[in-house]
């Protein structure tokens, strides 16, 4: 059987793991194991796959430093963050373990006097969930959390470059919960959205495209999310420092592997000045060592992706624009890549326009708050976008304004609460939003019962 090989960011002759490359028919077979212990996990009370959820959930808490450290290791997330995240896994559990017993329709009135109508949800059956490398806890536990709460069973493929920590979670739970993991490349992914039942897919746009293509031409629900291309639009009035502070490290931490990631900082007023500001903020920010607490941008998960902001900070400059800080990579061992703010970026170059998916960022003026939204909203992602202002009036008048699905005010783009929606518009997102109720309503399908006396 062919293999795929995890190997550490930081230190890349560092093997984590090899995990089995799975094929089609290995992924079906997974997917039926899967419906058929999925068939009594759905008849179970909702009190047991709740106290199930609870106890996985606890588990996963006792063994938080050990994940940490996997996550640190694996894909090179600072180690503050990874115990973070796999806080955030920890809540995301309990919550849809509570989430499991709120109430699941509702009561109409009936055309008589004596019937009951009302609604039940139904589980879809195998949830197929394909998940990125960038948080390999919370992002696989925000999706089959929900799944497993409202009756379904679970088939996960994580992404390539992070399988032992799903397969370590898989470890964790033991038989608690009807989860596989699959692991494997593109076509473990490809044969999983063939056969699963519901499919929810985090990834690159490209690949989303296919996904939610083949789910369509199934006739089962699909939800991806994708790429962001995330705008900061900073104010003449806000509060510029705290400003430049702020999306420092929403631009750089984790070294810019985050979808909510800020890309393009559109500054009204003074943008040489706020660049300024802003690349000594970046400066500020520890570059090292992931297992370092003091750390906030360690490496990018390989070659490539070291390559693409190297690439794109010297392509951007060969057409006129200036490197402020940044745009090489280190003399280290690993895949480090120094932070990089880039200014004077011309119209239509990919800083502007694509996702780079690595630390670097292009400031760019604007002549008013009108045209700073238009420039916000000039390309074909919509996940999320900030708004830097003290103006409560501006606030509230432009936050509806921009084409994204998610808006922070005076708050980073990167960094999303658990129990509420979570998705984009354009082409960050497809289908319904993820977390929170909403999860249920995608996990579920509503079946409309009317109940009349014999």
């Amino acid at each position: 059987m062919s293999q795929i090989v995890s190997t550490s960011p930081q230190a890349p002759s560092d093997v984590v793991v090899q995990a089995p490359d799975s094929d089609a028919a290995e992924v079906a077979a997974a997917v039926e194991r899967t419906r058929a212990a999925g068939a009594s996990w759905a008849r179970r009370p909702a009190t047991e796959r709740a106290a199930a959820l609870s106890a996985c959930a606890e588990a996963l808490a006792g063994a938080a430093d050990e994940v940490a450290g996997l996550v640190v290791r694996e894909v090179g997330k600072p180690v503050a963050e990874a115990r973070g995240e796999v806080a955030r896994g920890v809540a995301i559990m309990r919550y849809f373990a509570q989430a499991a017993l709120l109430p699941e329709g509702d009561v109409f009135p009936a055309s008589d006097s004596v019937s009951l109508l009302h609604t039940r949800r139904r589980p879809h059956g195998v949830a197929g969930l394909i998940t990125p490398w960038n948080f390999p806890v919370a992002i696989p536990l925000w999706k089959a959390a929900p799944a497993l709460a409202f009756g379904n069973g679970v088939v996960l493929k994580p992404a390539e470059q992070s399988p032992a920590v799903a397969l370590r979670l898989a470890e964790l739970f033991g038989d608690a919960l009807p989860l596989t993991v699959v692991t494997g490349g593109g076509a473990a992914g490809a044969a999983l959205v063939e056969s699963a039942d519901v499919v929810s897919f985090t990834g690159s746009t490209a690949v989303g495209r296919r996904v939610r293509e083949t789910a369509a031409a199934r006739g089962i629900p699909v939800q991806c999310e994708m790429g962001g291309q995330n705008p900061s639009v900073v104010l003449a009035d806000a509060d510029l420092d705290a400003a430049a502070r702020t999306i420092a490290g929403a631009a750089m931490g984790y070294a810019g592997q985050k979808c909510t990631a800020t890309s393009r900082v559109i500054v009204v007023g003074d943008a040489d000045d706020f660049a300024q500001r802003l690349a000594a903020a970046v400066e500020a920010l520890s570059v090292g060592d992931p297992a370092d607490p003091g750390t906030v941008a360690g490496p990018v998960i390989d070659e490539g992706a070291r390559d693409a902001v190297v690439d794109a900070a010297r392509r951007a400059a060969g057409r006129g624009a200036k490197v402020l800080t940044g745009g090489a990579a280190l003399d280290r061992d690993g895949f480090f890549v120094a932070p990089t703010v880039v200014t004077a970026v011309p119209d239509g170059d990919t800083l502007l326009t694509d996702e780079i998916f690595g630390p670097i960022c292009a400031v760019v003026p604007a002549a008013s708050p009108e045209a700073a939204i238009e420039a916000a909203n000039g390309v074909r992602q919509g996940l999320v976008a900030a708004l830097f202002t003290r103006d409560l009036t501006a606030a509230l008048t432009l936050a509806p304004r921009f084409e994204t699905g998610m808006v922070k005010v005076n708050a980073p783009t990167a960094g999303v609460d658990f129990h509420a929606p979570f998705g984009g518009d354009k082409d960050s997102s497809y289908g319904p939003r993820e977390q929170g109720p909403a999860a249920r309503d995608f996990y579920t399908t509503t079946v409309t019962i009317t109940l009349t006396p014999a």
